[in-house]
């Protein structure tokens, strides 16, 4: 199992940026997505979901991974598109498990249009995969309790990486959070399960971190379940 920290060692807060690289893949219509997504790079699928949570957004908020984006405002399949903002990645086990639910998603949507749109040559989709970058902030917690203060303070990238990224590194699919409390024995159950229950993909990030405070204020301040 990979995990952040050992379960006596502290919790060293990292910071990351997720960096877009080009695949030079494009699609112009319903069917050549499929095809493309059929073969892409998993990086790339994680990126059309995840990435923007990372990047200033200035596209329909109702929409949340690009796919949904690009089937609103550029080949207007209204019905599609709200098809596709509605998957929930973190409802799937592994990226090959997310890529064939779009596929499924594209093909019944094909079957039910005998001609597919077609979007301008300047407005195809472009495949983007990432490479996330890592950095080490020299902050670290050595008591769960210290995790109240801290939480406060560290970026929007911080509680990517250890809340949202951590579910694809760690094979238990937990975030560093639980992770590292789990290194606790028992005596953080509750307080793990707590933190399982936040969304981690329809909400902003800066909403999830205002929600995380508030489960660590909560369950401190309230006394409950501490360690030895």
């Amino acid at each position: 199992m990979v995990r952040n920290e050992s379960a006596t060692g502290p919790f060293c807060i990292k910071d990351c940026a997720l960096i877009a690289i080009a695949t030079g893949e494009r699609a112009q219509n319903l069917r050549e997505l499929r095809e493309h997504l059929r073969q892409i790079d998993p990086g790339s699928i994680y990126y059309h979901f995840w990435g923007g949570l990372l990047r200033p957004r200035f596209d329909d908020p109702e929409y949340h991974n690009d796919f949904a984006i690009w089937m609103a405002h550029s080949l207007h399949n209204e019905s599609l598109a709200e098809r596709l903002g509605v998957i929930d990645p973190v409802a799937f086990e592994s990226i090959e498990d997310l890529r064939n639910e779009l596929i499924e998603t594209i093909d019944e949507s094909l079957d039910e249009t005998e001609f597919p749109q077609w979007t301008k040559r300047d407005d195809q989709f472009e495949f983007i995969r990432s490479q996330i970058i890592v950095f080490d902030t020299t902050i670290s917690v050595n008591r769960p309790e210290g995790l109240l203060d801290i939480i406060k303070t560290i970026s929007v990238g911080s509680i990517f990486y250890h809340f949202i990224d951590a579910r694809h590194r760690n094979e238990n699919s937990l975030d560093d959070f639980q992770n590292w409390l789990l290194g606790f024995g028992d005596n953080y159950a509750l307080l793990c399960q707590k933190i399982k229950e936040k969304s981690s993909y329809f909400s902003p990030l800066r909403e999830l971190k205002s929600d995380l405070a508030e489960v660590f204020a909560g369950h401190f301040r309230n006394g409950q379940e501490r360690d030895g």
